[in-house]
């Protein structure tokens, strides 16, 4: 699937507690542009698994919102939709017939898909937005009628399973309240054993492959992570992000102590989601206690970014088609987005890595692996600012990379990416520069290290015809020596980087010679 002209494409995701609805900007260039993100709470499970059917009501609901959120893509410009249906409709002996009601209404096909299916795009939704790598990670989905475990790295899922656990379906099948909906504590019990009994198998594989690190995607999770973050017993020490198994402990008998309209005002907690949160938090805390794992990482991501994707993947001249990190894939998605020019930043890159590995070589620096990973993307968005405007568009490569959210990125590399980028041209990094200024010594001096390489490698390539094809640090008594090498007439980019050498000294306080030599291929 060659795409030639822009396309703007629809994703819906019919849950048994929400639909979602994404809507998305396809370019030709490789890149995309979320336009935007709908959700609605449905309750299209609710009564269902008794009888395994859904409910008049729950159809009514469900076609009423689905209708109007496809009326919305259409008025966006969507002409394309892909829509899948999970556990609700998947179980339900009439799932088909709302299937085909909304098809008949809306002219748009929703098709029910496997739970492993629903693991898989689960997956590939959420280790989208993680740097994984090779690591092995867990990942958890707590829907309303089914709850997800996966076990993968970055590039593909080891272990999938779908167990029909779910909060709406576990509230109805073994939570029973007072009058005034507090949770009693034999129904907690009884859900406890139940659930132990439903994940053996996986929390066995689970153990088996030594997993570090855990991630949860459901809207039960990041509400849960929410009102640890807001009760003031966990408040003090509670890690955003992040959902330790022992802050379970101590939320599930208050929230189930609490009458359920008290549990709705709680802060954190979507009034909509009161009635099943606690059938939720068990589900996960024996999943993890089971596993000895100590908490799980929240993720915004779902399976819905995985239809994306999954998409996506299947069309050449898109990043994610090919076989790249979190970080690249992303680092390139926002030089797509802003238009560069990917054969000069590509040639950038190169450069600045030869200086770098030769730098160290040379005893400029000793900086790890890392670094260099770093260093090089932000080589490769040091122009994303031109796509505001080319006066100034180093402080607008700044704005850039720590304004789009970067995934597979923590908050620090974000910022030493752009002062990186922002230090290319013009001024080098003064102690008065803000964000700059906060910077403890040792990252200062990387900063100015490496944003030097980077104006180096800028000036060598100052025609963008690629014309300097090697640039290497070499140490020689007391001077370091930068030898390029070129096939052709390079004396514009020579005098650049000979304005360079002052610079260089104050940095390195050591003097710098340039030589040239021929094209190294001859």
């Amino acid at each position: 699937m060659q795409l030639t002209t822009p396309r703007i494409v629809g994703f819906i995701d019919l849950g048994t507690n929400s639909v979602r609805l994404l809507i998305v900007r396809l370019d030709s260039n490789g890149s995309y542009s979320i336009l935007t993100q709908q959700k609605e709470v449905i309750r299209l499970g609710d009564g269902e698994f008794g009888e395994n059917r859904l409910t008049a009501s729950a159809i009514e609901r469900a076609t009423d919102v689905i209708t109007r959120l496809i009326d919305l893509a259409k008025s966006r410009g969507v002409k394309e939709f892909l829509a899948v249906a999970t556990s609700a409709a998947r179980e339900a002996s009439n799932g088909e017939e709302l299937c085909n009601l909304i098809d008949k209404l809306t002219g748009v096909r929703i098709n029910i898909i496997s739970g492993t299916e629903e693991a898989r795009l689960i997956w590939l939704g959420v280790s989208s937005g993680v740097d994984l790598r090779d690591e092995k990670a867990l990942f958890i989905d707590i829907g309303g009628g089914s709850t997800e475990i996966i076990i993968g790295d970055q590039y593909e899922p080891h272990f999938l399973r779908s167990l029909k656990l779910g909060a709406i379906r576990s509230t109805g099948t073994h939570i029973s309240v007072e009058k005034d909906g507090r949770i009693t504590d034999d129904s907690i019990s009884r859900l406890r054993r139940h659930i132990d009994h439903e994940i053996v198998h996986s929390t066995r594989f689970i153990l088996d492959s030594k997993i570090a690190r855990a991630f949860g995607s459901s809207g039960t999770i990041l509400s849960l992570e929410s009102i640890a973050a807001s009760y003031k017993p966990l408040a003090g020490r509670h890690n955003p992000g992040f959902l330790g198994t022992g802050e379970l402990e101590t939320l599930i008998p208050y929230l189930a102590g609490l009458p359920l309209q008290i549990r709705r005002e709680v802060q954190g907690l979507n009034p909509e989601r009161a009635d099943i949160i606690v059938a939720g938090a068990v589900i996960l805390h024996e999943i993890l206690k089971s596993s000895g794992i100590k908490g799980i990482y929240t993720s915004s991501r779902s399976l819905r970014d995985g239809l994306l994707v999954d998409f996506i993947s299947r069309i050449p001249n898109f990043p994610h088609a090919e076989h790249v990190s979190v970080r690249e894939r992303s680092v390139r998605h926002l030089g797509k987005t802003c238009h560069i020019d990917e054969k000069h930043a590509g040639h950038i890159v190169s450069l600045c890595l030869m200086m770098f590995q030769s730098g160290k070589k040379s005893g400029l620096f000793s900086y790890t692996d890392d670094i260099e990973e770093i260093f090089s993307h932000a080589a490769y968005l040091h122009d994303v600012g031109q796509f505001i405007s080319f006066p100034n568009h180093h402080q607008h490569s700044f704005y850039l990379i720590t304004e789009v959210p970067l995934l597979g990125f923590n908050q620090h590399e974000v910022i030493i990416m752009a002062l990186i980028a922002r230090y290319h041209r013009k001024k080098l990094p003064r102690p008065r520069d803000s964000v700059f200024r906060d910077l403890n010594r040792s990252d200062k001096k990387m900063v100015q290290v490496l944003s030097f390489l980077l104006r180096l490698a800028e000036n060598l390539d100052r025609s963008h015809d690629l014309r300097v094809k090697t640039a290497e640090f070499v140490q020689r008594k007391e001077h370091i020596v930068l030898k390029i090498s070129s096939a052709s007439d390079c004396s514009l980019e020579l005098w650049a980087a000979e304005s360079e050498k002052e610079g260089f000294f104050r940095i390195f306080r050591k003097p710098l010679l340039i030589e040239k030599t021929g094209d190294p291929a001859g």
